[in-house]
């Protein structure tokens, strides 16, 4: 059994294990493994112990290797959960399953329009830039109720979740508090939040899907 494999097999244990420790039902938290910048050779040893939902940042680097992986095991999940530029909204709206990075109104207004085109609609979230980083994607914290409103009345796109990335250097505890707080006023259910360092907080604050990558493939 490979590296990957046995640490894929870790992760999940632990999962269980915090959400037993936080009175979670067994099986409450997805765990999503962000495969980006590992190919196919890499992710197949994955799908092939059980893992089925998986996480990319690019468009153009999935479109490289789950269309092949998805003909091959069909029952597989596909999230995107880096930026989106609007000129990418069809090729993802194609691609995957859940998108999990809208964060601007013109987004939202392409998403709408490639989902009517194509009559595809991958499940949908709302990426919240909890700690205001200038640098980093995501709708500042006090508007974000209002854009999910906007997105569900406006250009009616059926918003199941949000998403963060919380500063690299500070504790991830109140930013996944303010995530569910933020949740529960938009009325959502879906919480995206955790990622290798402090995904067993994110289950204690309530996330509903884990983003874990280096922790199962290694170090990129």
């Amino acid at each position: 059994m490979g590296d990957a494999v046995q640490q894929f097999f870790t992760v999940k244990a632990r999962i269980a294990a915090a959400e037993q420790e936080a009175g979670r039902q067994a099986g409450a938290v997805t765990l999503v493994a962000v495969s980006k910048t590992f190919d196919a050779a890499d992710i197949r040893p994955i799908i092939e112990a059980g893992q089925r939902v998986f996480g990319e940042n690019r468009v153009q680097e999935a479109q490289g290797k789950w269309p092949a992986l998805k003909e091959a095991f069909a029952d597989i999940e596909l999230h995107l959960i880096g930026p989106l530029q609007s000129n990418k909204a069809k090729e993802a709206v194609t691609l995957f399953d859940v998108i999990e990075t809208v964060d601007r109104e013109k987004i939202a207004a392409e998403l709408a329009k490639e989902i009517a085109r194509q009559s595809h609609a991958p499940r949908l979230y709302v990426q919240v830039n909890t700690g205001s980083e200038p640098q980093k994607a995501g709708i500042e914290p006090r508007q974000a109720v209002a854009f999910v409103a906007r997105c569900r009345d406006v250009h009616g796109l059926a918003i199941e979740g949000l998403m963060c990335i919380p500063p690299a250097d500070e504790n991830p505890g109140p930013h996944f508090a303010l995530l569910e707080k933020l949740g529960r006023e938009a009325g959502v259910a879906k919480l995206s939040m955790g990622m290798s360092g402090d995904y067993e907080t994110a289950i204690a604050f309530g996330a509903t899907s884990v983003r874990v990558g280096s922790a199962i493939f290694g170090i990129r």
